[in-house]
């Protein structure tokens, strides 16, 4: 299937797997590439010197197109920057939108700019200052989300746009990718369908605990670290909802010391990043020291196992997926899927 993605991007199918930190490592974006999908390195939990080391077990693994996701806002920023531009990688991601400045150093170097972003304006403004397209997501997403549902956020974002438009929160299936093209986007962007594929190193008990989620077991938060965060509903998750302040600064504080001995960043560069955070999302200081929840949580789940001491991201669609299919399975999938749903569409007419 051609569209906008696959002709800037050079994949054979209009298909993102997205940058999910502690999930989103060599070994699931190189299947996914040699799926015919681009697959998103996740760097925001590497140091500098693992991500150069990543993108060249990804580049041994496979010579299809990927890409790189990377906070704009961190302090090291330009040396991940430096990574990508060095080792050839073909798409650069970002959650944040990056500065005019640093798309136009990334496009004179040829790799692709493509920014998700949550709301109308925000796609208006990287679209203004250059980015190649843009990865819009609904409140059905996991991980940070918004509370516009896709089906809504998704036709306005087409509707402000000239560039392509990738469409993400709620998709899973073939029946999916044909709604959000008919809606005027170019492809979909899968979290938590990725996650829960055999290709995924997320230890087998947690896997398990997602795919057991019902619908209604995926719920949104703040507990975490102050700001909205849809995941599954744990008893961690209610008993971090139960603590009093005091006690979750604390908590917050010591993971963040946890974080900082694994990422190898010095608390001055922590510090920077915290400032950069706070100016970049109107945050109060204890919704920054909050944020230090995040990385150790998901890590204690998505690397360790521990399901009893971190938590899981997940969309929406968590309570619909029920297998775990090979990436190359599943991208064949939905592709077969997709073709019987606009043939029987088409019938219909």
């Amino acid at each position: 299937m051609e569209t906008a993605l696959t002709r800037l991007v050079g994949v054979r199918h209009p298909l993102v797997q997205t940058g999910m930190g502690w999930v989103a490592g060599p070994r699931l974006v190189s299947a996914t590439a040699d799926a015919g999908a681009l697959g998103i390195l996740a760097s925001a939990t590497m140091t500098v010197d693992r991500l150069r080391e990543a993108v060249r077990e990804v580049k041994s693994r496979t010579d299809a197109p990927f890409g790189v996701n990377l906070r704009a806002d961190a302090s090291d920023a330009g040396d991940r920057v430096q990574v990508i531009i060095d080792e050839g990688v073909r798409v650069a991601s970002f959650a944040l939108a990056p500065s005019p400045g640093l798309i136009a150093e990334l496009k004179e170097a040829g790799v692709l700019v493509i920014p998700t972003v949550g709301a109308r304006r925000h796609a208006e403004k990287v679209a203004g200052w250059g980015a190649d397209a843009v990865i819009v997501q609904g409140g059905e997403g996991g991980g940070h989300t918004g509370e516009v549902a896709t089906t809504v956020l998704l036709p306005q974002v087409v509707d402000a746009v000239r560039i392509p438009v990738v469409a993400a929160g709620g998709f899973f299936d073939g029946r999916g990718l044909v709604a959000a093209l008919a809606y005027g986007a170019a492809g979909v962007a899968m979290g938590t369908r990725f996650l829960l594929t055999s290709d995924s190193t997320v230890p087998d008990a947690v896997k398990a605990r997602y795919l057991a989620a019902t619908v209604r077991d995926v719920t949104v938060t703040t507990a975490v670290d102050g700001l909205p965060h849809r995941m599954l509903r744990t008893d961690l998750v209610a008993a971090l909802e139960r603590s009093g302040r005091a006690r979750t600064l604390f908590q917050a504080v010591r993971r963040a010391a946890g974080f900082r001995r694994l990422s190898g960043l010095s608390w001055h560069r922590m510090i920077q990043d915290g400032r950069a955070l706070k100016r970049g999302k109107d945050l109060t200081w204890s919704q920054v020291l909050l944020a230090a929840n995040t990385p150790m949580l998901l890590r204690a789940s998505m690397v360790d196992g521990r399901t009893d001491l971190g938590v899981m991201a997940a969309g929406q669609v968590a309570g619909v997926i029920g297998d775990l299919p090979s990436c190359a399975e599943l991208v064949d999938r939905i592709m077969a899927e997709a073709a019987h749903t606009m043939r029987r569409v088409t019938a219909a007419r």
